[in-house]
């Protein structure tokens, strides 16, 4: 009978997996994607961000602070990076989720269309992070994360 229940129980977390991809990391509580910066930048594949979904990931900036942000592909075919917190609701360590056409603050509720982003900065807008392509990759720089890691002191 326990060989039973271990069975179902390893059919049941390989078909969530399988059946979301990349969204059952959150789930399970494992959102971000952690990076390990490279000649001063943090690179994240083009290709692996390219599908109109937010994706999460985090870095340690030099005073050791780790930085959360977030990367989407806008209707509009831009990718655009921000900081998963702004400068009114940083406190609260909440972040956005996305919906749709729009990332939402966990703290206010504040809806945020994804063209906007790194357009508009300040009050509850997503902190923007500058960004460069290769012919592969996304590129943010370190300087701008460590610029910008105070918003994420707050995050348990």
């Amino acid at each position: 009978m326990k060989l039973l229940y271990k069975i179902m129980i390893s059919v049941a977390v390989f078909l969530i997996f399988t059946i979301t991809g990349p969204d059952a990391f959150a789930f399970f509580g494992g959102k971000f994607t952690t990076l390990t910066p490279k000649d001063g930048n943090v690179m994240i594949p083009v290709k692996t961000v390219s599908d109109g979904k937010a994706h999460y990931f985090k870095v340690k900036a030099e005073d050791g602070t780790m930085v959360d942000f977030f990367l989407v592909k806008s209707a509009d075919g831009v990718i655009r990076a921000a900081v998963d917190a702004c400068d009114v609701c940083y406190r609260s360590g909440k972040g956005y989720a996305q919906e749709g056409d729009s990332m939402v603050c966990g703290n206010c509720g504040m809806r945020f269309s994804t063209d906007r982003i790194n357009e508009v900065k300040g009050g509850c807008n997503p902190a923007p992070l500058t960004r460069a392509t290769d012919d592969k990759n996304l590129l943010i720089s370190m300087k701008d994360i460590n610029a910008n890691s105070w918003y994420c002191k707050f995050k348990k």
